[in-house]
């Protein structure tokens, strides 16, 4: 059974360069600590050097040697905080941010680490605590203070959030850093009349500020009142007739506030207006693609807008594939594909085309168009390293074995000295291997792959669940799959890997527990994980209950027919 497959499509390397916090002195002044200060130093910039490269693991490295010369060190643990954070794990980089804050609860930097954790893992109380105690240790902060209000808002607790701004009006009077968010919170606690005088007051004093006249609209819009709202962008747009970038801002806003009634009155005029440049028309659609909150009614207007747009640039190639990222971002594939097919008929050369095309195959598994229209373009663009990689893919599940290898080889010359490339060309080699039932290269091509990688979530869950099939080298591929759900304890796909391999060790209490957590879980679930779970239940000795998850199995994946006879023999005992 294959697991995940992860193709490389783009990889974007963020480094983040922070404030370096404080370091210790030799003796740390808090928990007299007696260490070797050249020796910090010495290693504490060559971790900083090695982050500042990229290369986060021998940051790490580094890091922890730190810690051991000096454990008191906030700024070591604030900087392996921020690399855990980076690659996901905020698990871990919870920990250290912890450690760093404990260490030192007035640095700013710090207290913004932690509330944005707690943050992000929706635990507001926490991330609030943390911002009052800042307002007084920093009352003078303006940042700070605004964050906390918003904090505030978002639990609806809006009469505190108001107490924010309202000091902070009375300190600092109307101005664009603060009287903005007291409008908007005004408005989401209801007192429309207010934000409504506060908006007229930025206006008065920003006459040019375009937002602010947006902000008006929507407080007339939020009032009922409508054909205001149109009066106010209608104004607008006839005092400045020929300014294109108020029209293209005015469009940004009602995108971002998803007020799409208005937003078509405006954009559609603006899509055949030669005056605004194709590059932020391109833009605003893209905004609009990615918006996940469109009605049926505004998704046939976008497609119509789209279809404008299209005719207003024959030429193009980007415009084109436009149409078809929207159709993907709703869910309507098929239409997507078609529309591709398409493009790639009139427009052969358009190479982006194509590789949408091939990753909507690969995504929606249909594998022979995926093999036939992966062939014709990996020949027709021969230096495309994931045309090559695509169309490998689609030959390996087709059962074509050695055309998979053949084109894996051309993809190896196009890697390069890439090693990420490198790494996918091992990875489906390997899983090329394991379908051949060729196990001993497979494995010998895991071990390469994870020499060059060992930190590959991917790799570690595929070559543990391979392991565990051929029963082999158990306890190995327990502690990659361990490894693996410690970074992303979420990933059903790799809880389920985990799962397998300790039913494989028999420890069949701990994989009955995992699955039951997977099955439990509002994810899309496998017809795989019924039948693991199947026969972890019949380990127990609970033949009823594991003919129940097989008949999923089956009713979910009809070519799960073997299963049938595990049925069988349950029902005989």
């Amino acid at each position: 059974m294959k697991k995940i497959l992860n193709i490389l499509i783009v990889t974007i390397s963020i480094v983040t360069i922070s404030c370096v916090a404080k370091r210790k002195s030799s003796v740390d002044s808090e928990s007299n600590i007696k260490y070797d200060n050249a020796a910090f130093d010495y290693v504490y910039v060559e971790a900083l050097k090695q982050k500042l490269l990229g290369n986060g693991g021998d940051a790490l490295k580094y890091l922890d040697q730190c810690v051991k010369l000096n454990p008191s060190s906030d700024a070591a643990y604030y900087q392996m905080a921020q690399i855990l954070l980076s690659t996901g794990d905020i698990k871990n980089g919870k920990n250290y941010a912890k450690k760093a804050y404990n260490l030192d609860n007035t640095n700013v930097w710090y207290i913004m680490m932690l509330s944005g954790i707690y943050y992000q893992q929706g635990n507001i109380d926490s991330a609030i605590i943390i911002y009052e105690k800042s307002v007084n240790l920093y009352p003078d902060k303006q940042n700070i203070q605004i964050a906390l209000a918003n904090l505030y808002s978002e639990e609806k607790d809006y009469d505190k959030s108001l107490k924010i701004y309202q000091k902070l009006e009375e300190k600092y009077g109307i101005n664009e850093s603060t009287t903005y968010g007291y409008v908007q919170n005004l408005m989401l606690s209801g007192k429309l009349d207010q934000a409504l005088l506060k908006t007229e007051d930025l206006i008065k004093m920003f006459p040019s500020g375009i937002q602010y006249y947006a902000l008006l609209a929507e407080i007339y819009g939020e009032k009922g009142d409508k054909e205001k709202a149109r009066e106010v962008y209608q104004k607008l747009l006839e005092e400045n007739p020929d300014n294109v970038q108020i029209q293209v801002t005015i469009c940004d806003f009602l995108i971002n506030e998803k007020k799409f009634d208005d937003l078509f009155m405006i954009l559609n005029p603006l899509i055949i207006n030669n005056n605004v440049k194709r590059e932020d028309k391109i833009s605003l659609f893209a905004k609009l693609i990615e918006n996940k909150s469109q009605t049926n009614e505004s998704i046939d207007k976008t497609l119509v807008s789209l279809m404008v747009l299209e005719a207003a640039y024959p030429n193009d190639d980007v415009i084109p594939l436009l149409r078809p990222e929207f159709l993907s971002n709703i869910n309507r594939d098929n239409e997507a594909i078609s529309r591709l097919e398409e493009i790639i008929t009139w427009k052969p050369s358009n190479y982006f085309a194509w590789e949408k095309l091939l990753l909507l195959y690969l995504q929606t598994k249909d594998y022979e168009k995926l093999m036939v229209k992966g062939e014709e373009c990996a020949s027709k663009f021969n230096m495309s390293f994931l045309a090559k990689l695509l169309y490998a893919n689609g030959a390996l599940e087709n059962k074509k074995y050695n055309i998979a290898l053949e084109e894996l080889k051309k993809a190896e010359i196009l890697a390069g000295n890439n090693n990420e490339y490198f790494m996918q060309v091992l990875t489906m080699r390997a899983d090329v291997y394991y379908r051949m039932k060729d196990f001993s290269k497979a494995f010998e091509t895991y071990d390469a792959a994870i020499k060059l990688n060992g930190e590959d979530l991917t790799l570690l869950n595929n070559y543990a669940y391979y392991l565990a099939e051929q029963n082999m080298n158990l306890k190995e591929a327990e502690i990659m799959a361990r490894k693996v759900i410690e970074k992303e304890s979420a990933n059903n796909t790799f809880l389920d890997t985990y799962a397998w391999v300790l039913y494989k060790r028999g420890k069949i209490k701990d994989a009955a527990k995992i699955m039951e957590t997977i099955l439990a879980s509002d994810s899309d679930l496998s017809s795989e994980y019924y039948e693991h779970y199947g026969f972890i239940l019949k380990s127990l000795k609970r033949c009823s209950d594991a003919i129940d998850n097989w008949s999923i199995a089956i009713k979910l994946d009809s070519t799960k027919n073997t299963l049938n006879k595990e049925i069988e023999n349950c029902r005989a005992k």
